[in-house]
C-alpha cells in the first residue's frame, strides 16, 4: 500500500504515526514485533466505530420492539425498563453505560423476554429491516451508513499487517453479525459481544433467556475477548468508560475522543474516567475534529 493511500482519512499528526510506529514496530524483528498468532486487534463498537448519539443504533431497534409489546400488552407500561420508554426517562438508560445493577438486570430481562425462542434467521430479518427501513434523526441516513471512515482504513492497515480484527462491544452480539460482514468487512464470527445462549431442539437454533458469559462491558470485555480468542489484544480501540479494562489489557491503546460538534457530537459523558486514563498512562487520544479528515 502506497504511503498516501495509508490511513487517508487521517490527518497527518502524531496520532496518525503513533498508529503507523506501533504497526511497523509490531511486524519487523525487534523488541516491539508481535508474533503473527498474537496479532490480536479489538475494538469497541458505539461511538468506536458508528454514531453513538442521542443514543446506541441497537437502543432505536430495541425501543421499537419494546413499543409494539406494550401497544399489544398495556400491562407493560408498568415494569421497567418498559415504564423508562413510556416516560421518555433517558437518565434510567444511562444506567446500562454506568452498568448501575438494577438497570442491567431489567434490560437483560426484557431483552430475554422479546426474543426469546426465535431463530437466528428471524432475529436477523428483524434487524435487516430495521437497516434498511430507519434512519438517524440528524443524518436522514441508515445507520450502518454512519461509520466512521477513518476506523475501516484503520482495520485495512492492520489486516494487511497481519492482524485480526474484532469488534468486541456491550451491544447484542447478534444484532452486530447481521451487518458486520457488508459494513465493516469483519467477519460474523469475529464479533464479541452481549449475547444470549442459543439451544438446539427440535431440529432447530434458537434463542434462550439465559445470558451467554455476562454482560461485555467494563472487565467483561477482556474476559470476553480471551474466552473467543484465547488471547488478550496486542491493539485495541475504544471510546467509553466501558472500555477501560479492554485497553488496559492492550499493548497499544487507542481512545476516541468526540470533539466535533460540526461534523458529529462532542461530548465526554461517559468518558471522563477514560480521558483520565488515556493521560496517565499515555495511550494514543483521537481528536475526530483534528485527526480526521473525513468521518463518514
Amino acid at each position: 500500500m502506497a504511503e498516501q493511500q495509508v490511513l487517508a482519512s487521517w490527518n497527518e499528526g502524531p496520532v496518525r504515526q503513533a498508529v503507523l510506529d506501533y504497526v511497523h514496530g509490531a511486524t519487523m524483528p525487534g523488541a516491539a514485533f508481535v508474533d503473527p498468532a498474537d496479532r490480536i486487534a479489538t475494538f469497541d463498537n458505539d461511538g468506536t466505530l458508528w454514531v453513538e448519539q442521542p443514543m446506541p443504533p441497537q437502543f432505536d431497534f430495541v425501543f421499537r420492539a419494546w413499543k409494539e409489546e406494550v401497544n399489544a400488552d398495556p400491562s407493560l407500561a408498568d415494569r421497567q425498563p418498559y415504564k423508562a420508554l413510556v416516560d421518555r426517562d433517558q437518565g434510567f438508560f444511562e444506567g446500562l453505560a454506568t452498568q448501575d445493577p438494577e438497570v442491567v438486570a431489567t434490560m437483560l430481562e426484557a431483552f430475554a423476554r422479546s426474543w426469546a425462542g426465535t431463530t437466528p434467521e428471524e432475529f436477523d430479518a428483524r434487524v435487516r429491516e430495521w437497516t434498511t427501513t430507519v434512519r438517524d434523526p440528524r443524518f436522514g441516513v441508515p445507520y450502518v451508513e454512519l461509520v466512521y471512515r477513518p476506523m475501516l482504513e484503520l482495520f485495512d492497515l492492520l489486516r494487511e499487517n497481519g492482524f485480526r480484527v474484532f469488534v468486541c462491544s456491550g451491544g447484542g452480539r447478534d444484532f452486530m453479525r447481521v451487518f458486520a460482514e457488508d459494513t465493516w468487512g469483519i467477519l460474523k464470527e469475529n464479533v464479541i459481544g452481549t449475547a444470549a445462549s442459543y439451544a438446539y431442539t427440535d431440529g432447530r437454533i434458537v434463542r434462550t433467556r439465559e445470558l451467554l458469559g455476562g454482560l461485555d462491558l467494563g472487565p467483561g470485555k477482556p474476559e470476553h475477548i480471551f474466552a473467543h480468542t484465547g488471547r488478550l489484544p496486542a491493539f485495541a480501540g475504544g471510546n467509553a468508560d466501558v472500555d477501560i479494562e479492554m485497553l488496559r489489557s492492550a499493548a497499544f491503546a487507542l481512545l476516541i475522543r468526540h470533539d466535533d460538534d460540526h461534523r458529529e457530537y462532542a461530548y465526554t459523558k461517559g468518558a471522563e474516567a477514560s480521558l483520565a486514563t488515556a493521560k496517565r498512562l499515555g495511550w494514543t487520544v483521537v481528536s475526530m475534529k483534528n485527526d480526521w479528515k473525513t468521518l463518514f
